[in-house]
């Protein structure tokens, strides 16, 4: 068989998706935004790997099963330019509408292409109970059993310690930067304790190894909680707008989740109420704990 996947991003949800590789035995090819393109090369023997600029190279081969686990009308056109004998998630009718298959409604649902519409799809992505991996799997014809991440090799760095915390989540969803990253690191610093805020690298491949080189993580759910599941560090994620439950734990994650989730759920905006509503003393209780598992 020969599979196209297209995920371009967030990083973060692109690391999630290399999960289907440890499924797929045969020839699988990914497009993904240029910025992540590290994040998938070179995973395994059978995977071939293109940045969406150069989407055009994947025109080369007729293809089983096309995977797009993107909503844009743009990848969707493209997907019509595709030979391939069937499709997973959304494509584009004649008139170049937005939908998705069938299989794929349990994550879609919850997208912003819900055929229910985006309020009506937050309220389902606020009920929903299953993971993102759970979802995807089972739409494939799967059924998911906490198969890992699959990573690339990690650039070497020399950021070592007990603790990392990641203390931005970058722009598209301000309410995830938890107000309290300073007064933590002073808490656990006063307890002997090693501890580095995650700096900004130059490679995800650096940054993939700074969250590596220590015991813990704490973070929002962000790419860098993603790369501790990965690689099998122990962390403390933070949820103040976006799903819990959509993230499968490996059994190595603890979730502290905001009061004010329901309230702030799936907002992008800036509200102190949502970057404030965990305090320092849950989250440093929390981190001891898994420094002590």
């Amino acid at each position: 068989m020969r599979i196209l996947i297209v995920k371009l991003g967030a990083a973060g949800d692109v690391v999630r998706t290399t999960t289907l590789l440890r499924r797929f035995n045969c020839h699988v090819s990914w497009i993904t935004a240029a910025n992540n393109i590290d994040l998938v090369t070179g995973l395994n023997e059978n995977l071939r790997t293109a940045s969406w600029e150069h989407r055009e190279l994947f025109r080369d081969s007729h293809y089983d099963l096309a995977i797009n686990l993107e909503d844009t009308l743009e990848v969707a056109q493209f997907l019509k330019t595709i030979k391939f004998e069937k499709i997973f998630g959304a494509y584009a009718d004649s008139k170049d509408a937005l939908h998705y298959t069938d299989d794929a409604c349990g994550w879609f649902d919850l997208s912003l292409i819900s055929r229910f519409g985006k309020q009506k799809a937050d309220k389902l992505k606020l009920l929903n109970r299953r993971t993102y991996q759970d979802l995807i799997f089972d739409g494939l014809g799967f059924r998911f059993a906490g198969e890992k991440y699959v990573l690339p090799h990690e650039a070497k760095t020399n950021l070592f310690g007990d603790v990392a915390i990641s203390p931005a989540a970058g722009p598209v969803w301000p309410m995830k930067n938890w107000a309290y990253n300073d007064r933590l690191k002073s808490a656990l610093e006063a307890k002997g304790l090693t501890v580095n805020l995650l700096p900004r690298r130059e490679t995800l491949l650096e940054h993939l190894c700074d969250v590596r080189n220590h015991r813990c993580l704490v973070s929002g759910d962000s790419l860098p909680m993603h790369f501790a599941l990965g690689t099998g560090t122990r962390c403390v994620t933070l949820f103040t707008c976006t799903s819990p439950w959509e993230i499968h734990d490996y059994g190595i994650q603890h979730k502290i989740i905001s009061p004010r989730l329901e309230e702030f759920f799936f907002r992008r905006g800036l509200d102190e109420r949502a970057s404030t509503a965990i305090s320092v003393e849950e989250v440093l209780r929390a981190t001891m704990m898994q420094l002590q598992a």
